[in-house]
């Protein structure tokens, strides 16, 4: 019986791409603090987002993308710059979009308006797609894995680039579920919500410095 993957790489791999998605890094970090914030059903949203994003980079390293975007400055600057606007954007927008509701005790509360479930897993997705850094680290971290004498090593990249990207969806998603839970009973406090969702913008700008710095070595 023939098998696309060499099963003690592929085990190695899931313990590898394991520790990998348990390191706190942005995306972790984005789903904490929108949970915090904007509760569950936002942070699961934006959760599977970042699952569909690593996929992204999964084809980029297979198409080899990945590797002319390593190559040329011009090219690694461009995805850099988009996403650092993209992320100031939303920083921006985190910090600035709010609206009068209706709170349990019949006061007016400036709370920001509830975002669409498919506008977050976009912004998930976008988030993680357009960071340079990880589509480089796709494109390093996968081939580790593949065993050239099984041959067609492109699809065991891709199966291994899905697999990494259904761990990462259902661990964000319970992540952003646990945090979301607490957000949600800390919404009930204007002043708290608003203090929150300040936050939340802080962290997206500070992401947006943060990948500014990146560069491609």
């Amino acid at each position: 019986m023939t098998t696309i993957l060499n099963p003690e790489f592929f085990a190695t791999y899931l313990v590898a791409a394991s520790i990998v998605i348990a390191a706190p890094g942005p995306d972790s970090m984005n789903t904490l603090a929108i949970g915090m914030a904007r509760g569950r059903r936002e942070a699961m949203a934006y959760a599977l987002g970042v699952g569909i994003g690593c996929l992204t980079h999964t084809l980029w390293a297979v198409l080899g993308i990945s590797a002319i975007v390593a190559a040329s400055e011009t090219l690694f600057g461009l995805v850099k710059w988009v996403g650092v606007a993209y992320l100031l954007w939303l920083g921006i927008q985190s910090l600035r979009e709010r609206r009068t509701l209706p709170v349990a005790d019949d006061r007016a509360a400036r709370v920001q308006a509830p975002i669409d479930a498919s506008t977050r897993v976009l912004q998930g997705a976008l988030t993680n797609a357009l960071n340079p850094k990880v589509m480089l680290f796709f494109m390093a971290f996968l081939p580790q894995f593949a065993d050239a004498r099984l041959g067609a090593v492109g699809a065991q990249m891709l199966v291994m680039g899905l697999v990494f990207a259904v761990i990462t969806a259902i661990a964000y998603v319970l992540l952003g579920a646990g945090a979301g839970g607490l957000g949600e009973r800390l919404m009930q406090r204007p002043s708290i919500a608003q203090w929150l969702n300040r936050i939340t913008g802080v962290l997206f700008i500070g992401l947006a410095l943060r990948l500014m710095l990146a560069e491609r070595r």
